[in-house]
Parts: C-alpha cells; structure tokens; sequence
C-alpha cells in the first residue's frame, strides 16, 4: 500500500500540468499519483498517458467523461490505494523540502496508537506580477509539530481557513464520511474541506510552506467576474454547506470548537456569495441574495441569527442602494488586506 496518493483533476491542462506532476513525482515509491483526464480535448491525455508509461509503479490515469472538478475528484478518492489522499490542481504544485517532511511526518505518523485524520500545511498564493508571496499560515491557531484535537484548537483569524491546499485527509475517512462532490460544478472545494470535518478526530500540524497555488491564470475559477458569471453554481455550494450544518447538528455538536470554526467557514462562503451578488448590481442577482439569506433562516433560525446578525452578515444586508456601496467598499478593503481575488 501506498503512503500518499495524490489525484490531479485536469481538464484540458496540456499547457501546465507536466510542472505539477513532476514535482509531485518526486516523491517515488511512496506516492500514487492519479492523473484524472476529466473529458479533456487537447494533449492532456496523451501527456497522461505518457507519464503512467514511464512511470508504471507511480503513475495512474482514469480517462473519464467531463463532469467537472468534483466529479475527478471523486474519481481520485475511488481509485486512491494510498493511506492518505490529496488533491493538487493541475496548474499548482509542491515544493520539495516541505514534500519531503510532509513524507517523512507521515511515516512517523502511521501506526501510532492514534490514527492520524487530518494533517494540515501551509500553502502559498503564487499571485502573477507579484515578487511577494502571501503565505496560509496556521501557526497562531493550531498546535504545531504534534498531535491534536479539536478541542487543542485555537481561534482562526477572518480569512483564515483550512482549505483544499492546505489538508490531507486519512484516505479512509474520507469514504466512510461517505463525501461525493457534486458533477458539473465549481467551488465544490468548499465541500471538500468542510463536510468530513465532524469525523476528524485527529490532526497534525506541520509549519511548511508545501503547496503553491497560482493565481493569475486567464478563465481561472477565482476571477472575480467568471465568479459572478458562475454565480448558481456558488449558491449551489453555499446553499449545500447550509443542508450539511442543520442535518448534521447532532454530530458537529460534539465539539463546540469544530461547530464555532465549521459556523465560520460557512459565514464567510454567504458572505463571498452576497457581496459577489451586490457587485453584479443586477436586479436578478439582488433577489437570489435576498433568497439565499431566506433559504438560511427557513433551514435553522439559529444560525442564521448568528451569520446574519454577526459583523460580515450586518454588512453584506445594509439596505438602499448605498449600503450596498458601503458594502462593496468594505470587500474591496479585506480582499486587499487579504490578499485574496
């Protein structure tokens, strides 16, 4: 069995997905490899291909039918023969000290008298024209260099959120929360790092800057306006997110940090929502944030009490037409201050 696997969702990668494979390819025996050719029509598959040719012990390819990130996702966690599981976008990649440590910690890690659930690292945004690199720390929450549980857990800063770059799940865990990421979808990243979390128990720390995510790239899902343009499939995530807090109550109230973080992340996904809603300044997109906040309250009153009464919830409901401006304004002031699109 395999320490590591990764899966690479590509879809029509041909023009990168060769840097992101080799730097994962580094890590040898230890490592599987998915590459998930999600319907793609230009050289992606033939580059696959290629790669499960000369590299037989590492590398698998899974040709499938597009049906988006999610759905290759899924591929990959069907497929993973590894103890543990990541996925690495097809255009970001690793650098290899911290690979080589994330390896190492988890062979420590593996067959202790705790089974490790989660291990989380660092990532960096490689933002294009910038020489500086924000890096995703974690240290100031979370206990770093040894196990720990939810209730070791300290407080997240706004903007702080474990996120797809950042995780690896135990491979199992991942199939007995029984996680399936919808197809034809973006941003189902979101689900991915928050619906196994009631089954976390264990979580390891490891303050390297391991994943490199790049921003910049034409049509890339996080550009603010193909955001907008997608704006369906956002709510869509949000409003699942929404159904997995309120039927899953019971379960998240074990711990009363993991609720308070999980309460979080789902705030700053409405909040993502509304203010991409208020910048389209359509009539349309204001009544489907009117619907979202509805949706919420109609599904918990409680949380949405919480979300819509809470500082970023006040800001993104300002009402008139210049509350919406102060509101966009005040985006436009985090997403400089956190760096983020």
């Amino acid at each position: 069995m395999k320490l590591l696997s990764f899966a690479i969702p590509c879809y029509n990668s041909a023009a990168y997905m060769e840097k992101c494979v080799d730097s994962l390819l580094r890590g040898g025996e230890d490592v599987e490899i998915i590459i998930v050719d999600d319907g793609s029509t230009d050289d992606t598959a033939w580059i696959a291909d290629r790669y499960a040719e000369s590299y037989p012990s590492i590398v698998n390819v899974v040709h499938k039918e597009n049906g988006g990130h999610g759905s290759a996702v899924n591929a990959g966690i069907e497929r993973a023969q590894g103890l543990y599981f990541k996925v690495v976008d097809s255009d970001d990649w690793v650098k290899e000290d911290a690979y080589m440590q994330i390896l190492e910690t988890l062979k420590n890690l593996t067959g202790g008298e705790k089974v490790l659930d989660m291990l989380i690292s660092n990532f960096v945004y490689e933002k294009t024209g910038q020489n500086r690199h924000k890096v995703m720390r974690y240290k100031h929450a979370l206990p770093a260099g040894e196990l720990f549980s939810w209730e070791d857990v300290k407080h997240f800063h706004k903007g702080q959120y474990i996120l797809m770059h950042s995780v690896i799940f135990r491979t199992r865990l991942l199939r007995e929360c029984g996680l399936k990421l919808p197809e034809h979808t973006f941003y189902v990243d979101n689900l991915y790092v928050f619906e196994p979390l009631p089954w976390v128990k264990n979580m390891y720390y490891l303050d390297v800057n391991f994943y490199r995510y790049y921003i910049g790239r034409e049509g890339q899902s996080v550009n603010e306006d193909i955001m907008i343009g997608r704006i369906d499939q956002q709510l869509l995530v949000n409003r699942m997110m929404i159904d997995y807090m309120v039927e899953n109550k019971t379960r998240i109230a074990r711990s009363a940090k993991m609720k308070r973080y999980m309460l979080s992340y789902l705030d700053i996904i409405t909040t993502i929502s509304s203010i991409l809603l208020i910048r389209s300044g359509t009539r349309e997109n204001l009544a489907k944030k009117k619907e979202l906040w509805s949706y919420l309250k109609k599904k918990d009153w409680r949380i949405y009490r919480k979300l819509r009464y809470g500082l970023l919830g006040s800001c993104m409901n300002l009402p008139g037409r210049s509350g919406r401006k102060i509101s966009v304004e005040g985006y436009k002031i985090c997403r400089r201050f956190f760096n983020f699109n």
